[in-house]
């Protein structure tokens, strides 16, 4: 009953308008007060507790990261880049925003800001070569999906501090999942256009073009290999490649392309400090909601109703990819992550599911809500860059959210995609 009211309270506050942050704060007062006699000092200090870590201090450098790449000219870059190898092709500037969104991906390690980035460079194009409005929005949004997955990824170190897994097993395990979203998503795209009619650039690709965009681009190229390549390398933590990534960011940004000034480089903090604060707020009282949870046993209560429902592990892991990506849609991924990996965690560790493997299916499955309303984080970002309403990019969404279920299917099915990929490079 108590949990029933708990999530209740929380999505009816969420519904009404209420910050995220404060409706999980709020809900978990009422239940500490209405259903528990522990004190509530318990709430304050687990808030503490939840944001005292170390390698959570990565997610504020990140976010700093993407947003100076973007103001510094990266993103740019980027898309010049994916434009000059498959630009020309049929549906070929969706399906470079695709491919810019995967490479920038690997620099924000955010949805929202991997959309925006996009999003603000490829639409006006888009719209130029007559896509439909719909199409090229919510295309973009589903692309700034990858964002999540592809390494280095905020959800990947959110999930890694709350189980215990290691971030950079996380990043690598993201790999494979991310390149079949940017597949799979490129195929969806190549269809579509070719049955509307949408073409790509006028001009074939040239040598001389493709090295002109490769030399302009290539500091912007180097950025993911020296940011994973660090991790990988053992060179630097998790957390000291997010300041890597700021130092090169500004360094490129403000001396190589020479785009990132003064004014640009105030707005850049106040914005990234404004996400952090945001971030940090809702893991803090998420960090509370499942200490509540942990009390009240609620981890095991589930995996005992679920276990008695079915002992199959396809119908098991069914049950939970559905309920996850529901989840998805309602609430934003960091405060599902910590609330409920774990609760869910013991019931896929029962039918020989990794908390690696698990963290993936996790992450992709609320990456997957960022498209579907009304909760679609980058399906918003879209809308508002665009100015179209969500209720008009439904459609698609519908169509790309069934498209992104196929790499949700292999890394949920085929174990190798996420413990056989990673253990190639142990």
């Amino acid at each position: 009953m108590e949990i029933l009211a708990m999530f209740g309270v929380m999505l009816l506050l969420i519904a009404i308008g209420l910050p995220i942050g404060y409706a999980i704060a709020s809900s978990t007062i009422f239940t500490f007060v209405v259903f528990s006699s522990t004190s509530l000092r318990i709430v304050s200090q687990n808030a503490f507790t939840g944001i005292d870590s170390f390698v959570l201090m990565a997610i504020p450098f990140f976010i700093l990261a993407g947003i100076l790449m973007s103001a510094g000219g990266v993103a740019r870059r980027l898309v010049d880049i994916a434009d000059a190898f498959i630009g020309w092709i049929t549906g070929g500037l969706g399906m470079a925003s695709i491919l810019t969104a995967t490479f920038f991906g690997a620099i924000s390690g955010s949805g929202a800001a991997t959309t925006s980035a996009v999003g603000s460079l490829m639409l006006p194009e888009m719209k130029r070569k007559k896509y439909g409005d719909e199409f090229s929005a919510t295309l973009i949004a589903s692309a700034g999906s990858i964002g999540v997955i592809i390494p280095p990824s905020i959800p990947f170190v959110v999930y890694g501090v709350t189980v215990g897994v290691s971030i950079g097993d996380l990043f690598l395990a993201g790999i494979p999942a991310g390149i079949s979203m940017c597949v799979a998503l490129m195929v969806a795209c190549y269809l579509i256009s070719k049955k509307k009619g949408y073409r790509g650039s006028d001009t074939k690709p040239s040598i001389k073009n493709i090295a002109h965009t490769l030399k302009d681009g290539i500091w912007a190229l180097f950025a993911p290999v020296i940011i994973l390549g660090g991790i990988y390398s053992g060179i630097f933590t998790p957390t000291e490649s997010a300041v890597v990534a700021v130092v090169y960011s500004l360094i490129i940004g403000t001396f190589v392309y020479k785009e990132l000034t003064l004014v640009k480089l105030k707005e850049s903090f106040y914005t990234a400090a404004v996400l952090n604060g945001v971030i940090v707020f809702i893991i803090g009282f998420s960090g509370a909601m499942a200490k509540y949870l942990a009390l009240e046993n609620v981890p095991q209560r589930v995996s005992q109703g679920i276990l008695s429902l079915t002992d199959n592990p396809i119908l098991i892991l069914l049950i939970i990819n559905v309920f996850l990506m529901v989840v998805g849609m309602l609430i934003d991924n960091i405060p599902a992550i910590i609330i409920l990996s774990p609760i869910f965690l013991p019931v896929v560790q029962s039918v020989g599911v990794t908390p690696l493997q698990f963290g993936v299916i996790m992450v992709l499955n609320l990456a997957i809500g960022y498209v579907t309303p009304p909760y679609g984080t980058t399906l918003f970002v879209a809308s508002a860059i665009s100015k179209i309403s969500v209720d008009r990019l439904s459609r698609y969404a519908i169509i790309f959210t069934l498209v992104l279920c196929v790499p949700l299917a292999l890394v949920t099915y085929w174990p190798w995609f996420t413990n056989g990929f990673v253990a190639l490079f142990k």
